[in-house]
């Protein structure tokens, strides 16, 4: 629908491709008239299992979340009274809504039907799934020690629960200082404190999901990792405080490719 953007050419799956992760695998993504964003696309997969949106958790629900694509200025830089003067242009469009709303098209309904197909993004039955429901020969015996290892460092403390995260805020450099080490601070790098304002939000952010990781990369809310391999590096040294083996990164690894899941009865 790039009827969102002000400029109709920016959609909602500009940034999430279905057929990548549900993301669109750039540091940033590029909105109307090649604007970049602040900070990396989350994937829209599983959004539903999140406690709260966006990396800094300024949305509540999937409805609320909607507003800030359309109006942000660096995504769609739109506004309701546009978006909906457009839509009723469509004949398509009036038909679809008055055949599910008795108010037609109004931001509320557009909300509502983006929200609703969100709901219906989730990617069950990774072979990890299938190995909790019994099936414990599915997983080989490397993915089973990095299911161990995932569970006795602590990563398993932050990434859990039924979206393997999502859950919770967690500050990014426990263990070291990541943004130091990284270099040239950003605005986007304060996190919850951009939302809030409170000093111990600083460098607060919603635990991502883990589900599909292995195909939404690059990591992090700037993008600036992009393998896996160099995620779960850099996890372990500032949230862990551990140097891991290349032995223990390769099994932690591995079983991580365990949680890429289904999308309407096929392999993501």
């Amino acid at each position: 629908m790039p009827q969102l953007s002000r400029t109709n050419t920016i959609s909602c799956s500009s940034c999430h491709l279905l057929n990548a992760g549900g993301t669109d695998q750039s540091e940033r993504s590029t909105g109307v008239e090649q604007r970049r964003t602040d900070v990396n696309t989350p994937t829209v997969f599983n959004s539903a299992s999140n406690f709260k949106q966006f990396w800094d958790g300024r949305a509540e629900t999937l409805e609320d979340q909607i507003d800030h694509p359309t109006h942000g200025f660096n995504e769609m830089d739109s506004n309701w009274i546009d978006i909906t003067n457009k839509l009723k242009l469509s004949p398509e469009y009036q038909a679809a809504f008055a055949e599910l709303y008795a108010q037609g098209i109004q931001s509320a309904t557009i909300k509502d039907a983006i929200a609703t197909f969100e709901r219906s993004l989730s990617t069950p039955n990774s072979r990890f799934d299938r190995f909790l429901q019994g099936d414990v020969q599915i997983l080989s015996e490397q993915e089973k020690e990095g299911y161990r290892l995932f569970k006795s460092y602590g990563c398993a403390s932050c990434h859990q629960g039924v979206g393997i995260g999502g859950n919770m805020f967690q500050r990014f450099g426990v263990m070291g200082d990541y943004f130091a080490d990284r270099g040239k601070p950003t605005k986007a790098d304060l996190g919850r404190f951009n939302v809030t304002g409170n000093e111990a939000d600083r460098h607060l952010f919603k635990v991502p999901g883990l589900r599909n990781v292995a195909l939404t990369a690059p990591y992090f809310h700037d993008g600036s990792t992009r393998s896996l391999e160099e995620a779960v590096m850099v996890m372990a040294k500032y949230q862990l405080g551990r140097q891991l083996s290349s032995e223990e990164l390769h099994r932690i690894v591995s079983f991580l490719k365990t949680l890429s899941g289904e999308y309407k009865g096929e392999a993501l």
